[in-house]
């Protein structure tokens, strides 16, 4: 045989969703008995006569017979034939919109085939039954016909008729009518026993003496014209029995309408529709369909039935092609829609079963194929998947719907089943991925790249393709497609970035790449689901939910923590070390840039490393390195001691006696014993300390530069104000030591001193001063020039007070010295003045604020003074009886102060002066 019966092109790798029969009944069995069926149906409802004259009996004896057989069945068919003829003339024209409705493509049988004088013949060659066979199945009716004259087929036992009526003539041997007599003792036992219409109590008698003599004579066979007549008997109590479905008694034999056998052998009749060799349907399929439905009447089947059971044929059809005809399952679907609008089917508790068990084969076998579709469907094949998804998702549609018609809403279902396809094809390629990453990585020659930076880079690329080909396809079902696709890739991806993530401790490149790889995923993920997401009624809010952000960001924030740790405890180290250094060696600011090299290149090093959060993160390093350099700054001191180390000390007032004397002995001030020329003075210490202004100076201006360092908002304020402290510490104690050190000969030993009647005055000092400023402008960087300068101009003007104030004996004033002095003061403004080039005049007149206001009781007569001091007095202790206290000396000069108004009377060379101090302290009156 070369037709249905030995090919079924590959169709038995699906179990059958009617039952197994539970029978050693063969495909060629069933086959036999199907064809019997339709050609027996075919002829009593008014085809051609099924008459078959062979050439080897032309010339025998009993041709006569034959021929009356014939005749004679065909008279007895007209009335049967006039009864149907409406019938067909209906169901014909229907039958004939099959293919058109269905969507099928012609098949492609061969010339002889298409050649075929009639269906049944079409039937015989689909389902490979051989002309001997035909022949022999042809001369069985025919005799049966002519003993049972206008009977109904469906009240006929067609297999045990048949059986009567073999005749060792119409076989070659006895083996092959062997062969056919248990074939239709199997068929009785399948159908009367097994598998009956309504099931028997098996205790009955009937049921039990035809179940042995069939396996009687299953074992021991039985020759021809020996039927038993309790075979008979029996067989035909137990198929009349049963009354039909719809509860009415008719004369029928239910032998082949029980299930599963009468799935099984119409499920023959349908593959008949198919092209043995391709798998498509045949032309003839409308004129196949039409007749294959006469034998609803002896198969007991309905319009539900037939639509399950094609349905399931165009589909395991379809199934079994190797290259898969969309068409097939378009028809498939077609069938399915019927199915889904036959509610009153569905109330049938049999239907149902045979609904569900058929749907969940079909739904199963499309989920094999959709659950991961990235490997089942190429972007050649969109069309055949989407024809797979609505199979699928049809099936799942009306399984959802229960016995009682509480039905889901379709909606639901869909999106839930093609939800599932999406997540599990997603996990699946993912976990594809994974391994092929993994493989990528150990044949890369040079360092190879981690796992999850391939991986990133792959799981973009599917990304954007599920985005491209299959998300638009699945939005038939889902609206959400791409954002389904993409919210598992996250998960997917996010689960073995954690286990990295788990067993990294250091801001390492490897690390650094994959945490930046995943922070440009998750950006493109997310913005595709957004994307996707943005029409849904709550914005895709229930999607984004389920992507919990990626820990790369903070994982990369906490390594660099960790590094900027790190090296901010190295650079406290660092710190230490070389002050220590800085103690053995010596004092230098040398140290201090050493330092800055060391933070400029860590601060490099912050901005090389590939990370986003550079704007975040640089305040926590700069505060860290901000402490160090502030020490690293302050200790080291170019120049120990500050400006009050050469300021004189001022002791106490008292008024001696004509020696003359200001300060008593032991209170007297230091002097030097000699005074060095001034080709001879010390220089190195001027020249030291202009060059730690200098480079404090050039700290801080590589500080201003590291605080400009990537754009960040970070400052170095500690360092700053050490710096800042530092160069004014240093540019005071350079103005004290050239005011109070090298220009001393000219300023505390020579200035205001008096010779007789003669006083000295400020132009040797301006001398020195103008040649001091020229030292420093040539030796200090223009940027701190005038803080220098301007330390020097208010160390000046101090001095200028403390001599004037606390000079000692050999200074004495008159009112009339009190021109002299302002005019002194007025040539030293104008030499840090110098003509418009020097400081700005506000900054001078503020800082000589002080000396005038003090040189205005110089011109003030001794009466006025003691007023003033007095009343100053007054305001300090009150209403004081008796001896005044010493006011304390503050160093405070000001024209209010106690102490500076009494030190303006000790110097004051006149009576009035000498009798109040006298009076008030007891104080001499003859200086």
């Amino acid at each position: 045989m070369n037709g249905i019966g030995s090919s079924s092109i590959g169709s038995q790798d699906l179990p059958s969703p009617f039952g197994e029969l539970r029978c050693k009944l063969s495909r060629e069995d069933l086959l036999y008995t199907a064809y019997e069926i339709f050609v027996g149906v075919s002829r009593v409802t008014g085809g051609r006569p099924l008459t078959y004259i062979a050439q080897a009996e032309k010339a025998a004896a009993g041709a006569s017979i034959e021929r009356s057989l014939s005749s004679a069945m065909s008279s007895s068919s007209t009335s049967s034939s006039a009864s149907s003829s409406l019938h067909r003339s209906l169901t014909s024209s229907a039958a004939h919109q099959v293919k058109r409705a269905l969507g099928l493509k012609p098949g492609s049988l061969s010339n002889s085939t298409k050649k075929l004088s009639n269906i049944a013949e079409l039937m015989r060659v689909q389902l490979g039954i051989s002309e001997q066979a035909d022949s022999r199945i042809r001369r069985g009716l025919l005799r049966i016909s002519a003993g049972k004259l206008g009977r109904r087929i469906e009240s006929i036992l067609l297999p045990l008729e048949l059986l009567q009526q073999l005749r060792p003539t119409d076989f070659p041997d006895q083996k092959e009518l062997e062969l056919w007599q248990k074939r239709y003792l199997k068929i009785l036992e399948a159908g009367l026993l097994l598998h009956p219409h309504l099931l028997s109590d098996q205790s009955d008698f009937p049921f039990r003496q035809l179940q042995r003599i069939i396996h009687t004579a299953l074992d021991a066979g039985i020759s021809s014209g020996s039927i038993p007549e309790s075979l008979q008997s029996s067989a035909m109590v137990i198929a009349t029995k049963s009354p039909s479905r719809s509860g009415a008694e008719f004369d029928t034999c239910h032998w082949a309408d029980g299930l599963p056998l009468n799935l099984h052998l119409y499920q023959i009749l349908l593959e008949s529709c198919f092209d043995s060799k391709s798998g498509s349907v045949v032309d003839e399929a409308d004129e196949l369909i039409d007749n294959i439905k006469k034998t609803w009447s002896v198969l007991g089947l309905n319009q539900s039935l037939h639509n399950l059971c094609f349905m399931w044929t165009l589909f395991k059809h379809f199934a079994a092609m190797q290259k898969m005809d969309p068409g097939l399952v378009t028809a498939a679907e077609t069938q399915l829609d019927e199915i889904a609008e036959d509610d009153l089917a569905r109330s049938d508790p049999v239907y149902s079963e045979l609904l569900d068990s058929t749907l969940t084969l079909v739904m199963n076998w499309a989920e094999q194929r959709l659950l991961a579709y990235h490997d089942s469907f190429s972007s050649g094949e969109l069309g055949l998947m989407r024809s797979i998804v609505s199979l699928g998702v049809t099936s799942s549609k009306i399984l959802a719907h229960d016995h009682r018609h509480q039905r889901r809403d379709d909606a639901d279902v869909a999106r839930a089943r093609v939800d599932n396809y999406i997540r599990s094809s997603v996990r699946t390629a993912f976990a594809q991925m994974m391994e092929q990453a993994d493989m990528s990585r150990r044949s890369m020659k040079d360092r190879p790249l981690p796992i999850l930076s391939i991986l990133a880079k792959d799981v973009s690329a599917l990304a954007n393709k599920e985005k491209e080909l299959f998300s638009p396809l699945l939005n038939t079902w889902h609206p959400l497609a791409a954002a389904v696709a993409m919210s598992t890739l996250h998960v997917c991806f996010g689960w073995e970035l954690n286990q990295f993530i788990a067993g990294i401790t250091e801001l390492s490149p490897d690390a650094v790449r994959v945490l930046k790889s995943a922070e440009e995923l998750e950006r493109e993920l997310v913005q595709i689901a957004v994307e996707d997401s943005a029409k849904s009624d709550d914005g895709g809010k229930a999607i984004i939910r389920e992507m919990l952000p990626f820990e790369s960001e903070p994982t990369m924030a906490r390594l660099t923590r960790a590094w900027i740790r790190e090296r901010v405890d190295s650079q406290s180290q660092l710190v230490n070390q070389i002050l220590q250094r800085q103690v053995k060696e010596g004092t230098d600011m040398a140290p201090a840039v050493d330092f800055l090299r060391t933070v400029e290149q860590t601060v490099d090093d912050f901005f090389q490393l590939p990370i986003p959060m550079h704007q975040e993160l640089a305040p926590e390093l700069y505060a860290g390195l901000d402490k160090s350099l502030q020490i690293c700054i302050s200790k080291s001191k170019a120049w120990e001691g500050s400006p009050g180390d050469f300021f004189p000390e001022l002791p106490p007032l008292t008024r001696c006696g004509t020696e003359p004397r200001l300060w008593g002995k032991k209170d007297k001030l230091q002097t030097p014993q000699k005074v060095l020329p001034n080709q001879e003075r010390d220089t190195s210490a001027l020249t030291k300390l202009c060059a730690a202004i200098n480079t404090l100076h050039h700290i801080r201006s590589e500080v201003d530069r590291l605080e400009k360092r990537g754009g960040v908002a970070a400052r170095l304020e500690l360092a700053v104000a050490a710096g800042r402290d530092e160069t004014q510490r240093l540019c005071e104690t350079l103005a004290a030591r050239i005011v109070f050190v090298d220009l001393r000969h000219v300023f505390w030993d020579g200035l205001y001193i008096r010779d007789g009647a003669d006083m000295t005055r400020a132009g040797p000092l301006i001398r020195e001063l103008d040649l001091a400023l020229e030292k420093i402008s040539s030796s200090l960087h223009n940027r701190v020039r005038n803080r220098a300068v301007t330390a020097l101009m208010k160390s000046c003007l101090d001095g200028f007070l403390v001599v004037i104030l606390a000079g000692g004996p050999r200074r004495r004033f008159t009112v009339g010295d009190s021109t002299a002095l302002e005019r002194d003061l007025k040539a030293i403004k104008e030499l840090f003045l110098a003509e418009g080039d020097g400081l700005p005049e506000e900054v001078v007149d503020k800082a000589a604020k002080q000396a005038r206001d003090v040189l205005s009781l110089f011109g003030e007569d001794s009466e006025a003074v003691i007023q003033r001091f007095r009343r100053a007095m007054e305001e300090k202790y009150g209403v004081v009886k008796g001896k005044m206290p010493m006011p304390p000396t503050t160093g405070r000069w000001s024209s209010g102060e106690p102490n500076t108004l009494l030190r303006v009377l000790c110097h004051r060379d006149d009576e009035i002066a000498s009798k109040f101090l006298k009076k008030t302290y007891g104080l001499p009156k003859k200086i």
